[in-house]
């Protein structure tokens, strides 16, 4: 099935993608840093089913926080897409909005799962917070 999209909804639809490609990326980085530090500690693996019950080195566990992140935020994100593409009001503005948020977010996932900063990390996540924002703010405008 052949949808007619505009420009615009395509370029939103490849910024969701974007964000699963990053998601799936820091999915490896994860278990790529985990299950070296799991065996390191000799923590069976059984013992995560209680995360608190032991504690992964910082090289891992800011990893693990940073594939759990991609499931808050982002999560209004593919939804505000969705919206936005589904009514027919992506434009331009929404399209460097999305991908703009894509682009803070994969910043703000290497940094933590690298130096991790949180001054720096906290400031990329207001500007991710930004882009979705505005684009929250003008859908809601639309739809009056």
């Amino acid at each position: 099935m052949d949808l007619m999209l505009s420009e615009h909804a395509e370029s939103m639809l490849h910024a969701v993608v974007a964000m699963g490609v990053l998601t799936f990326v820091m999915f490896l980085w994860m278990y790529a840093t985990r299950i070296p530090a799991m065996q390191k500690a000799g923590i069976d693996p059984q013992q995560a089913m209680h995360p608190k019950s032991y504690k992964l080195p910082s090289e891992a566990a800011r990893v693990a926080d940073n594939y759990n992140h991609l499931f808050e935020a982002p999560t209004l994100f593919y939804a505000m897409v969705g919206v936005i593409v589904l009514l027919g009001h992506a434009d331009a503005t929404h399209a460097a909005c999305a991908w703009a948020y894509v682009g803070f977010r994969v910043i703000h996932s290497i940094v933590q799962a690298t130096f991790n900063r949180v001054v720096i990390r906290f400031s990329i996540f207001v500007l991710s917070w930004l882009a979705l924002a505005t684009m929250i703010i003008r859908e809601a405008i639309a739809m009056i």
